[in-house]
């Protein structure tokens, strides 16, 4: 079974939209190399509508050289969408076929390498809370954001999870690695 994991960057408060507002400069090589690490494991990439536009939008125009823009394009890309139709623009992307829990429960039957969920806040939310989610990745950056979009909220069921990995990196962000509990 393939396995489905996700990362989202956030800030000590919780925030986790927009870090490019508050990342500053606590990107370091530890990160990038996380970062790294994920890239190589993962063959297929699953994008909410507005990530998807978002993207779709830069990182074809982004340089040959960028780590993250060689990956992206080229990877296999499911988009969730009420309202997207028909072809998709982006290379190797295309619409989901089915209800995401059931779309994401078939393709994680299938033969390859890890399932990554990216850009969408609601998709690893609805993945987690449904048990079909193997791994999150927090990284937790040392500054308070204040404003944005949390990843949880007050309406969200009590959820257990066990700590996978940790890492503290030299500019003091922490990547921390959780799964679903099972006890």
């Amino acid at each position: 079974m393939r396995r489905l994991t996700a990362g989202l960057f956030s800030s000590v408060d919780g925030v986790v939209e927009s870090p490019h507002l508050w990342q500053f400069n606590s990107f370091d090589p530890e990160l990038g190399a996380g970062m790294k690490a994920m890239i190589e494991r993962v063959d297929t990439v699953l994008l909410g509508r507005q990530g998807y536009e978002e993207w779709a939008a830069y990182w074809p125009q982004a340089e040959a050289t960028d780590p993250f823009g060689s990956f992206i394009t080229p990877v296999q890309k499911f988009v969730a969408s009420r309202t997207l139709r028909g072809e998709l623009g982006w290379t190797n992307a295309s619409l989901m076929t089915a209800p995401l829990e059931e779309f994401v429960a078939d393709l994680k039957e299938t033969d390859g390498a890890d399932i990554a969920v990216c850009a969408s806040i609601s998709l690893v939310r609805q993945l987690l809370f449904a048990g079909l989610l193997d791994s999150l990745m927090l990284m937790t950056h040392p500054v308070v954001a204040g404003a944005g979009r949390r990843l949880f909220e007050p309406s969200d069921p009590v959820t257990r999870l066990e700590l996978q990995d940790t890492t503290i990196t030299s500019k003091g962000n922490v990547l921390a690695t959780y799964g679903l509990r099972n006890d």
